[in-house]
């Protein structure tokens, strides 16, 4: 009988490409978030809150399932500034909420909650999992937290809990509020017009690891499937400067593209580089990249072209 993966935060932009991962390899998928999503069910969907212990017992109860992936959260690290109160409660709280209710299962899952690049010290070189951790904003605060407490619920309970920290990831269904999305709408909308136009960027200067989510939740598939509780890094291994890339999305357009850097959009930039070091996974569980961004982003901008 195929394995049962109950997921929270289904309804999401991961989400979606994690159910159909494990959906093509075989598992039997649950989904649960705050609101049903819009569209054809393809999974037995629960709604519930992880900030209510109660709903999510009743989830476990019901579904009683074999692993448990935790997408539910406040995963930008700007929206955490405004809110530091809440991206606490959802990323701590509701992890704990997760933790309580597994362990007194009959069959205790096992579990996995995902952390961040964020996490990590600036550096000028890639960061492996053994670099320095000194998160300098509240989401990845919270992202550290949740690992603590996984920890102690692995040591105290004996509890198989993984945890990830995978680096900026993208594709086709992001919110457009992130960069790339926001970058390959843009240029798309101009496109469509036939007429030269304006892209309003923000700061260009960093350099970040950019994944193609495909890629992202194919390694949270193989870290579940493995028997460890090694956190992971999983990221590209490569640095692109947003300037290369905002470049080459307009270069996707057959109308010229100005790029004009907004004051509004423009905000200094913490770490100028982030660069993954995935040589961990890539050497246990023979993980490895297989997606090249800019195909990603072609796929996005002709996404926002036929919209």
């Amino acid at each position: 009988m195929s394995k049962k993966v109950l997921i929270f935060g289904a309804g999401g932009f991961v989400g979606r490409y994690l159910t159909e991962e494990l959906l093509t390899h075989d598992y039997q998928v649950f989904g649960t978030d705050t609101h049903a999503p819009a569209g054809e069910k393809k999974i037995p969907f629960f709604t519930a809150d992880i900030l209510s212990a109660e709903a999510v017992n009743q989830v476990f109860g019901m579904v009683q399932p074999d692993f448990v992936v935790n997408l539910a959260a406040i995963s930008s690290v700007g929206q955490s500034w405004g809110i530091p109160d809440v991206t606490m409660e959802v990323n701590v709280v509701g992890p704990l909420h997760i933790m309580e209710a597994a362990r007194h299962l009959e069959a205790v899952p096992k579990l996995m909650f995902i952390g961040s690049s964020e996490e990590y010290a600036p550096s000028d070189t890639a960061v492996s999992e053994t670099s320095p951790l000194d998160a300098n904003n509240p989401y990845g605060i919270s992202k550290t937290t949740q690992e603590r407490f996984a920890a102690l619920y692995r040591e105290r309970y004996g509890m198989k809990i993984a945890c990830v920290r995978p680096f900026n990831h993208t594709g086709i269904g992001q919110r457009d509020n992130f960069v790339l999305p926001s970058f390959c709408k843009q240029a798309a909308e101009i496109d469509k017009t036939g007429r030269p136009g304006e892209m309003r960027v923000g700061n260009l200067s960093a350099k970040r690891d950019f994944s193609d989510v495909r890629d992202i939740v194919r390694a949270y598939r193989m870290i579940l499937e493995a028997d460890t509780d090694k956190i992971y890094n999983v990221g590209s291994g490569k640095a692109y400067a947003l300037s290369e890339l905002v470049d080459y999305i307009a270069g996707l357009s057959e109308t010229s593209i100005d790029i004009k850097v907004d004051p509004d959009r423009f905000r200094p930039v913490d770490t100028p580089l982030v660069l993954c070091d995935h040589s961990s996974i890539t050497q246990d569980l023979g993980w490895k990249p297989e997606h090249d961004i800019h195909e990603t982003l072609q796929e996005m901008f002709l996404h926002y072209r036929n919209l």
